[in-house]
């Protein structure tokens, strides 16, 4: 009885042994070149940010071990690049690591100080400053008590005073869009619009928007436009031109 009692312990410690040399070694091989995050694919739309400048945030230029490699720190550096807007790291073992990432979209330009422009998206983020005036996007105004916002540079966000400005430039419907050039934030938070033919629209609060831009919308496309300085349309749905 002894003796059977001996040799099932004795049993159980080699398997414990064997047990451990095994994740011993499994540790041991991940810690070698195979394991290396040799191959990165960069998947998705990024026309503002290069592969390279991706791949380095995530911190993959350099073949880390894919057991040193974390999914969500490796996308949260990446995603502190200014216009990238989401970033997913997925880990392919042995080797290969994948970023899949979307990029922001630039709906409007501010004047900054130097004479520089930036470029901000919706939420208000700051993705880019240029020593030129970008082509193509509406000119944001924001004045407040103090003077002019002015954006404070790449990646930062910009002031809560701007919001009814970039909610509005989110929202701007197709049938005017392309007309308004710039959008100017009053102190009081109040919006105006400047359109590509002179006019300019007093859209008083960001309330019913929708019924406001109904009303632009509908004046442009039946009013007679000569003469007409200015549509307000402050009080929905009664829209007044002068």
């Amino acid at each position: 009885m002894r003796r059977r009692v001996g040799r099932r312990r004795l049993r159980v410690v080699i398997a414990i042994v064997a047990a451990m040399a095994i994740v011993t070694g499994g540790a041991a091989l991940l810690h070698t070149s195979p394991f290396t995050a040799r191959v990165v694919a960069v998947t998705g739309t990024h026309p503002h940010t290069s592969t390279a400048a991706i791949v380095t945030a995530a911190g993959l230029a350099h073949r880390p071990l894919m057991i040193n490699v974390s999914p969500s720190d490796a996308g949260a550096r990446v995603m502190a690049l200014p216009f990238i807007a989401s970033a997913q790291v997925t880990r392919h073992w042995p080797d290969g690591v994948q970023i899949a990432v979307s990029e922001r979209i630039a709906l409007a330009m501010m004047a900054g100080p130097a004479n520089s422009w930036s470029q901000v998206d919706g939420s208000g983020r700051v993705l880019a400053v240029q020593p030129t005036q970008p082509t193509g996007l509406i000119q944001l105004v924001v004045s407040t008590a103090k003077g002019s916002a002015v954006p404070t540079g790449v990646g930062t966000m910009l002031p809560a005073a701007a919001g009814p400005g970039l909610q509005v430039c989110r929202t701007l419907p197709l049938a005017f869009s392309a007309q308004v050039i710039s959008i100017t934030v009053a102190p009081d938070t109040t919006v105006d619009l400047a359109l590509n033919s002179g006019l300019t629209v007093v859209m008083g609060t960001v309330t019913d928007l929708t019924v406001k831009y109904q009303d632009v919308a509908s004046i442009i496309a039946h009013a007679s436009l000569q003469g007409m300085k200015t549509i307000d349309v402050t009080v929905p749905e009664a829209p007044t031109e002068s």
